[in-house]
This record gives structure tokens, sequence and C-alpha cells, in this order.
């Protein structure tokens, strides 16, 4: 199925708008005294996390109650419409549980297994970046784009973690993309795919991603002008892994990680 364009915006809207108001609710805990909690997979959980996702919930069951919700902290919820929301609460719990401000609120419609809304809330930051195919890339309402670098020499890499990419089989590959960069640094989780999405950085790499972690970063990032894949260099939010750049590094990129491989 395809969206019209007045579906599509009414989505979009809505889509900002729900992510603005769960990043009100993360903002009240945020730099509190929390209980954390540690999962089976070793990651981090407040209650921060579930009361921000109870309200995407329901807000999206309101609005859209014929529409599928899939989200990291509760059982996903099957649609009939065709169409799915995959939202994260709080991307880079890590980060949020230590008081450090590089996590985020993240939206995202799927239709037919394609993302075509990407919101990613910043609440700590005060940055809301928004995309919608064929829309384009937003940040706080003006127009977003990728950088122009065209030379590793000259780029900036981010990564979460650089040391995962040696517990998951990357480790050569990233080591050859950080000594031919200019600089590299750990602004992770959301926070770096949006500096790349915004032209303030010009890779991000990660060896381990989940499907509500990709899933606004695609339209965001090519709605801005760049490239969103997993590792093997596919279009996709379900490779378990992810690598941004401002297309432009593309190729090269994907040229050492093939030839580390």
């Amino acid at each position: 199925m395809s969206l019209e364009a007045s579906e599509l915006q009414e989505a979009f809207d809505f889509a900002a708008q729900i992510a603005r108001e769960a990043g009100d609710i993360a903002l009240k805990y945020f730099r509190s005294s929390l209980t954390v909690e540690t999962k089976h997979d070793g990651s981090e959980v407040t209650i921060a996390d579930r009361e921000t996702e109870a309200h995407l919930r329901r807000r999206i069951s309101e609005k859209f109650p014929r529409d599928g919700i899939l989200g990291e902290e509760e059982n996903e919820q099957a649609g009939t419409s065709g169409r799915r929301w995959i939202i994260d609460p709080i991307d880079g719990t890590y980060s949020f549980v230590h008081g450090v401000p590089m996590f985020g609120v993240l939206v995202a419609l799927v239709v037919d297994e394609d993302p075509v809304v990407g919101v990613v809330n910043l609440p700590a930051t005060q940055e809301l970046v928004c995309a919608a195919r064929g829309f384009g890339c937003f940040a706080n309402g003006e127009v977003a784009r990728v950088s122009e670098t065209t030379s590793l020499s000259e780029a900036l890499v981010l990564a979460t973690d650089f040391g995962t990419c040696e517990r998951f089989g990357f480790g050569p590959a990233a080591e050859r993309i950080q000594r031919q960069a200019r600089a590299r640094r750990t602004w992770g989780d959301c926070y770096g795919y949006i500096l790349v999405a915004t032209g303030r950085a010009d890779i991000m790499v990660d060896p381990v991603m989940n499907v509500w972690d990709c899933a606004p970063l695609l339209p965001i990032l090519e709605e801005a002008g760049g490239t969103f894949t997993d590792w093997n260099g596919r279009r996709t939010i379900a490779g378990g892994n992810a690598i941004a750049t401002n297309g432009q590094l593309f190729a090269e990129v994907m040229r050492m990680v093939n030839d580390e491989r």
C-alpha cells in the first residue's frame, strides 16, 4: 500500500507531536534518582523508559487503532492496516541514567516494511529531527542536509563504542576506517546519526542495532541526502547493525569494509 500525501502529512505531524510529548515525560526523570534494572540482553531500563513507551502506545492506539505497534519494552501489538509504528522510548538509556544528554525518543511509521516517517526527539538538547518520504528532513523546522565531505581523510567518524566492533567481527574494518579518518568520536546512539544527518559528522558505525533503533534513522538519513545501510551495504532496518554516511563517502567506506571482511 502507499499513502496519499495528506495521509503522510498527518502521520508526519502526529509522529513529531507524540515524540515531543514523550520527550517531556523522559525529561521529568532525567538527572533524578532512578532505580535501574538490567534486562536479559544486558541493557538498562528504568521507569522513564516504561512510562514513555506506554504514552506513545496509548497515543498511537487512540489515533490509529488499526495500526500495529512494535516497541523496545513491551510486546508487539499486531495491526490490520498494513502500517506499523516502531518506537524506542529512550534510545541511549546508558547516557540517560548517567545524566548525559545524548539520548532520544524514536518514532517511525513503516508501511509495507518501508519506513516512510522518522522522528528523533533529543529533549535534553532541544533538537527535533523529522523526515517523511519525499518531504525532506528537518531539524527544528529548518531543512537538514548531510555534509559535503568527499574524502575519508577529512571525515569525522562516530560510533557508540568502537570497542564493540571487534567483538562482533567488524574490528579490522572499523580500525581501518578510524585510521583513515581525520577524527573519531564516540558521540553515540541516535545522537551520532543525527549529527550525520545534520552535517555535523560524516560517518556513524554500529556493530549491533535493533529494528527500533534503525527504523526512524533510515528515512532521516536518506531524506537528508545520506545513506543508511547495514555492514553489507543493504538498505535495511533489520540488518542487526548499521552504517550511516553522507552519501559521498559510502563507496569508500564499503570498499574498506569489504576489503577487511
